[in-house]
């Protein structure tokens, strides 16, 4: 009998849940674990950079030292996300379980020193390592099972580092390939997102909160946020903005990566480079609002994602800046993520256009924050969700509405140079349809 006639009969769904809540619930239990550490890692060097502000003119030192260490045990490691995206697509030699405290030591001491670095592909790839690590404790499993044993560590990774299980869940899915999903994964990936998730808190760790405080349509029975054609367009036309934003960033990023990696081909020198370009840049703006995570300040006046969702609370330029900060020092060499960045970028674009446009401010920053992200890693789907898990979901339909039309305009291009084409983002009558994906 073929596997799906068995798989649906009551024994083989049974055996299915029961295999698949025994690996997941460990796995989620450890990276849920492990995020908890990064990010209470993370919270104490930003909040010792924030002491001692002079650390920053230690960031090229500091990158110096995360080149040498990657060199010396990380060779096999340094493709990062890549790596635990191509590991999906075609398991072969797995992933090295030191990948996990290489990356979170190296992330730790970019944003110490003050590099603008995100976080999300911290958790990824730990996610990714220690699934690895779980497959090799279990040599009898599958191609397609170890293909959804990683996609559950990425699903854990960035629902315990967010604070999102569910948009992990999706995110796992959709980030392999453009346009289409596996949902043979969805269980698996659910259960360690939201064991991640719990066991995170359960550590004591929070996730900070945002809100949006524009009215909602009163006496509403699904207590919906109004619609209007103007909000409508509006919304419509920021979400270009926003996905050809995600265009350009991708683009700003990679092509960096080559400039340096041709201008500066010593590995070692070329984070000096780059942070010392990032200090350049400190001093000539006059402002250390684009170091580091860039989540929130004891400052009152700086420009931070918290802010972004208040009037005032960006400057015109500000998301161009962060874009920048962020792109010379990913494109460098230091280590962490691009998506918490995304998310400063976005809403601040979306502070500026709200101001021009005479819109929200909290409710474009919030779509910017989505938006952004959505196009840059081709996840419309896990963006929306998203942000109905960060902000509710009576705004459902304008997260969608922008989430998916940033996709649509950020083209084929992502930042994750792994990912691959399943279907086109606008598909042409004469155009043959995709070729079916390889069987596991």
């Amino acid at each position: 009998m073929p596997f799906r006639d068995r798989l649906s009969e009551p024994a083989g769904l049974g055996w299915f849940l029961l295999k698949w809540l025994m690996l997941a619930i460990p796995l989620g239990l450890a990276v849920g674990s492990a995020c908890a550490l990064f990010l209470w890692s993370l919270d104490a060097a930003t909040a010792a950079r924030l002491r001692q502000p002079q650390l920053v003119y230690l960031l090229p030192l500091a990158g110096m030292a995360i080149a040498t260490m990657y060199l010396a045990w990380g060779k096999s490691v340094e493709a990062g996300n890549n790596l635990v995206v191509d590991e999906i697509h075609e398991p072969g030699g797995g992933i090295p379980l030191r990948m996990a405290p290489l990356i979170l030591i190296a992330t730790v001491v970019t944003h110490l020193f003050g590099g603008s670095a995100g976080r999300e592909g911290t958790a990824v790839q730990m996610g990714g390592s220690l699934a690895s690590g779980f497959a090799r404790l279990l040599p009898g499993l599958s191609r397609a099972d170890l293909r959804i044993l990683l996609m559950a560590g990425v699903s854990a990774g960035f629902g315990g580092v967010f604070g999102t299980p569910v948009a992990g869940t999706i995110f796992a899915m959709e980030v392999l390939i453009i346009g289409r999903m596996s949902y043979a994964a969805i269980f698996p990936c659910l259960i360690a997102g939201i064991t991640a998730d719990q066991t995170c808190l359960a550590w004591g760790i929070g996730h900070t909160h945002y809100h949006i405080a524009s009215q909602l349509a009163a006496g509403s029975p699904l207590h919906l946020a109004p619609l209007t054609v103007l909000l409508m367009f509006q919304i419509v036309i920021a979400a270009i903005v926003f996905g050809l934003t995600s265009l350009a960033f991708a683009k700003l990023v990679h092509g960096l990566q080559q400039i340096s990696q041709r201008a500066v081909p010593w590995a070692i020198l070329r984070p000096a480079v780059g942070g010392s370009l990032v200090i350049v840049l400190m001093l000539l703006l006059g402002t250390r609002d684009y170091l580091g995570l860039g989540v929130s300040s004891p400052d009152p006046h700086a420009v931070t994602i918290v802010s972004c969702f208040h009037a005032g609370g960006a400057h015109p330029w500000s998301w161009f800046w962060k874009a920048i900060f962020t792109a010379i020092t990913l494109s460098s060499g230091f280590k962490g993520g691009e998506v918490t960045p995304l998310f400063f970028i976005g809403a601040a674009l979306g502070n500026t256009l709200a101001v021009l446009c005479g819109a929200p401010v909290d409710l474009f920053a919030a779509l910017g924050f989505l938006a952004v992200f959505a196009g840059a890693t081709n996840t419309p789907l896990a963006c929306t969700m998203m942000g109905v898990e960060l902000f509710g979901g009576e705004y459902t339909v304008h997260f969608a509405t922008a989430c998916f039309t940033a996709y649509l305009f950020s083209g084929h291009t992502g930042i994750y140079r792994s990912q691959r084409l399943g279907t086109p983002k606008v598909e042409h009558p004469e155009q043959p349809p995709p070729p079916p994906l390889p069987s596991s």
